[in-house]
């Protein structure tokens, strides 16, 4: 079965195109060339290979395109796709196959392929964190001083403003842009550590190759290889569960302010009902929720993913293959259905 962001109609509610095309198989193939373009060009700058040569295949790199077919038997046979992909790029560059993945390993690939699609991600979730707290902003302005009942474990409390309620819907917001701002530099970053994860196969050329690949793809170039430091990935994906956690408590609120008989909020483009025509449900707002719960129970599945034994862990890393995309794809359609959701509202509370 098709997951329900990629569903044929499911996806209409749950889906996110942008995010489903950045964790997507074309864009990690064309961020696994990547890799090996700058891996074959940098050898070439450190005198690892010929330069003439190394420029000549990486230029044939940049052209190829791998057959999809073969990626897929490769993975059943070796687990991952990247023995078969370096088998198709080697036998491409022929007599300089030495100037293609000579040092490098399959890791190092998959793990620079998924950086570069969190550094694209990242550029989104600014963009729709930024719209958003726009949104709310506009909204507070509108109506923040309209009068409501605040309540406290669900029980009518005191009266309350609308800009006390939203609030504690935009402030989070906030402060994850600031989260976002301070963790890219522990995930946007180059995995470059052979087959042990010391760079020993590139000897003293180690060091000014990451730092010449880091710089052709943009991506931080860390101290060392973080093969089996899975932290900076984890603690990512607890920062997309506290993005799509924050816009889950605006969805329930919403949903709770939309009660017949409460009638707090007033909103266009509700959806409707196959045995009550009468109805229109906060839809948006109950995705939110959803969307808030999925990612909190994936969030120990990447805990989960940390314990990578030893050197390198082919069952952890798995697991991260799973899940972190689907939580991106959640995180983003939240963010979307947020924005939709602040568009629609045309009255909270009630003026004084």
């Amino acid at each position: 079965m098709t997951d329900v962001f990629n569903h044929p109609w499911l996806s209409g509610l749950l889906g996110d195109a942008e995010a489903s095309a950045i964790f997507g198989p074309d864009r990690q193939l064309a961020h696994m060339m990547a890799f090996e373009v700058a891996f074959t060009r940098a050898l070439g700058r450190a005198g690892v290979v010929a330069e003439d040569v190394a420029t000549t295949v990486a230029d044939q790199l940049a052209d190829f395109t791998p057959d999809i077919a073969d990626l897929q038997v490769g993975s059943g046979r070796d687990g991952l796709p990247v023995p078969a992909l370096v088998a198709q790029l080697k036998a491409l560059a022929g007599d300089n196959a030495k100037a293609v993945h000579s040092g490098a390993t399959s890791q190092d690939v998959i793990d620079t392929a998924l950086a570069l699609s969190v550094l694209e991600f990242n550029a989104l979730l600014h963009e729709r964190l930024t719209g958003l707290v726009a949104a709310l902003r506009k909204l507070i302005t509108q109506f923040g001083e309209n009068q409501m009942m605040g309540r406290t474990r669900m029980q009518a409390a005191v009266p309350i403003t609308v800009a006390d309620r939203l609030e504690t819907w935009v402030q989070p917001l906030e402060a994850h842009i600031e989260r976002l701002a301070q963790i890219q530099p522990r995930v946007e970053c180059l995995q470059l550590g052979g087959a042990a994860g010391n760079r020993a196969a590139l000897a003293d050329n180690a060091t000014a190759i990451a730092a010449d690949m880091a710089q052709q793809l943009g991506l931080q170039n860390p101290k060392r290889a973080w093969h089996a430091m899975r932290d900076g990935i984890a603690e990512y994906a607890g920062l997309l569960s506290l993005i799509s956690g924050s816009l889950g408590k605006m969805g329930q609120d919403v949903c709770l302010m939309a009660q017949q008989g409460i009638g707090e909020i007033g909103m266009d483009g509700g959806g409707g009902s196959s045995a009550m025509p009468h109805k229109q449900n906060p839809v948006l707002a109950e995705l939110l929720v959803t969307l808030a719960r999925f990612n909190t129970t994936q969030v120990a599945g990447m805990h989960n993913a940390m314990v990578h034994e030893q050197e390198r862990s082919g069952a952890a890393w798995t697991l991260e293959w799973m899940i972190l995309p689907q939580m991106a794809q959640a995180t983003a359609r939240s963010l979307s259905a947020a924005q939709t959701l602040s568009d629609q509202i045309t009255r909270i509370g009630t003026a004084a």
